[in-house]
This record gives structure tokens, sequence and C-alpha cells, in this order.
């Protein structure tokens, strides 16, 4: 259990990042940014197989060859947690900020850790950091409502629509891929990131043919560098590193306790945030990560 949960920790610290990303690099739109991400991913992952099918021609461990259905589960998994979640997400803070959809984003371990709850867990064990977490939500919106800007309330909404959306994928995701995890058991962490990774990148290469800004176009706007960076960054980090540590968590942990550490993403991200902007932390927005803080303590012993 120790295991799962620092790994569940250490994916919430990377995709935290995801939040501040697009603020990084300003000047691209969020197909771009969505698109550059998930090439990054898949290149990555691509490199990682064709090292191993390496290995494998040295007399190393083979690499295995995922089946039809296997291919399918990736495609479809790799659209709800990667590509569509995330563009949904960049939309989203293009239009509401950070902080917003951060919150919205923020109430996933309660859906995670309600529908994935295990058959002979009592809800009464789980009121406990359902609530802490809510109170933890209601507190943090409550200091965000405060900067909103009613100028702009129908980007507001825009934003809201989106970050529910992108909130709707990754639950799916979340709760389809710790059950794809538990009847796979062949198939380890690695080799499961690295099929997804391809086929989030296959999905960010489409993505950007469609309706990404032209590569020329690209080349000649300032801060191309930054952007390549951020992208290969986020790929990297919180796409492929992210989600091997959360294959680790979804096999060692219930579905309901690694939803509960999803809040970690929550904490992280509003602490880069913050550090971005250079602004700190109100009192409210301190309560609030604290109570997230004992939500997940209080998780973790209602699962023992």
């Amino acid at each position: 259990m120790a295991t799962g949960i620092l790994a569940g920790l250490a994916a919430g610290a990377f995709w935290g990042t995801t939040f501040v990303a697009p603020l990084a690099a300003p000047g691209f739109s969020s197909v771009d940014y969505t698109a550059g991400r998930f090439v990054a991913c898949g290149l990555f992952s691509a490199l990682l197989m064709l090292w191993q099918w390496g290995r494998s021609r040295r007399g190393g461990a083979a690499l295995r060859r995922p089946t039809g259905r296997q291919v399918l589960a990736a495609a479809g998994l790799s659209v709800l947690g990667y590509t569509g979640y995330y563009l949904l997400l960049v939309l989203a803070i293009a239009d509401a900020g950070a902080a917003l959809p951060v919150l919205i984003i923020g109430t996933i371990p309660l859906w995670v850790m309600m529908l994935g709850k295990p058959a002979g867990l009592r809800w009464s064990s789980l009121v406990p950091g359902l609530l802490l977490t809510a109170a933890g939500m209601a507190l943090m919106m409550r200091a965000t409502a405060a900067d909103v800007d009613v100028d702009g309330a129908r980007h507001l909404v825009r934003g809201v629509l989106f970050g529910v959306g992108a909130m709707a994928s990754w639950t799916v995701f979340g709760l389809f891929n710790a059950r794809w995890l538990r009847r796979n058991e062949a198939v380890n962490s690695t080799e499961w990131a690295n099929w997804l990774g391809l086929a989030a990148g296959v999905g960010g290469w489409l993505l950007w043919l469609g309706a990404g800004t032209p590569w020329a176009e690209l080349a000649e706007r300032p801060g191309l560098g930054r952007f390549v960076f951020v992208c290969t960054f986020t790929g990297i980090g919180s796409a492929w590193v992210a989600s091997v540590l959360w294959n680790v968590a979804c096999r060692r942990l219930s579905s309901s306790l690694a939803g509960q550490l999803i809040v970690s993403e929550t904490v992280f991200g509003l602490c880069y945030a913050f550090i971005w902007s250079g602004q700190w932390p109100q009192p409210v927005q301190w309560g609030a990560s604290g109570l997230f803080v004992l939500g997940i303590l209080a998780s973790i012993r209602a699962h023992r």
C-alpha cells in the first residue's frame, strides 16, 4: 500500500504542472499545446519501444506486442485520459484562468471514490474523507469566486463547461484504466504507459494536422523554443512518467483510495500556480489545502 500511495502522490505532482504549462509559453493555441504535448509523449514512447526492441535482438526480454483488443483499448483510453482530457482542460484554462479549472478537476477524487468503492468497504468508512475533500473544495471555490471577472462572464461559463467536460472524461478514464490493469496483469505498468503514449501521440498528430497551426506559422512566432520545451516537459513528465506512476498506484490500491490521491494534483497545481504568479495563498486557500491533506489521510485509514 505504501508504494501505491507514494506513486499516486508522485503522479499528482507531475499532473499539477499541466495547470501552469499554457501560462509558461503564451501565444499558442489550445490545440497546439495539446498536440505538442502528446506528440512528444508518443515520440518518447516510440523511442523506448525501439530501445527495448534493440535489447531483445541482443538477447534481452522480448518486446510484447499488443493484441487487437488491447490496441483499441489503448486508443480509446488515450482519448479519454490524454488528448481529449487535456484539450478540454487547456480550453478551460484559456477561458477561465488556471484556478477555476483546477477546482473543477479537483472534484475527480470525489467521483472516483464514490464510483470505485470496493464492494466490501462500507460507505460510512468513506464519509470522513469525502466530507473533508468536499469542505476543502467549498473553501477553495469561495476564495476563487472573489477573483471572478464579471465582464468576462461569457468566457467564464464556457470555461466552466470545458472544465466539467475534462473532469467527466478523466473520471471515466480513471475507472476504466484501473479495471483494464486488473484484468491484464501480464502487461506491466511501463508497457501500458508506452502503448497509451504511442496512441496519444498518434491522436495528437492527427489533431494538429486537422486543427493545429501550420508549422511555417509556428516557426515565426516568438517563444517557439519555450513552447517546444513546455510540450516536451509535460509530454514526458506529466504524461508518460505520471502514467507509469499512476499504473503502479492503480495496481496496488483500490479505485476509491487511488481516486482520493488524485486530490494531490489539485494541491500541487495550486502551489505551482501561486509560485508562477508570485502571489501568496490566502488563508482560506491554506485551509482548503489542509483539508485536502486530511482527506487523503482519512481515506488511507479507511482502506487499511
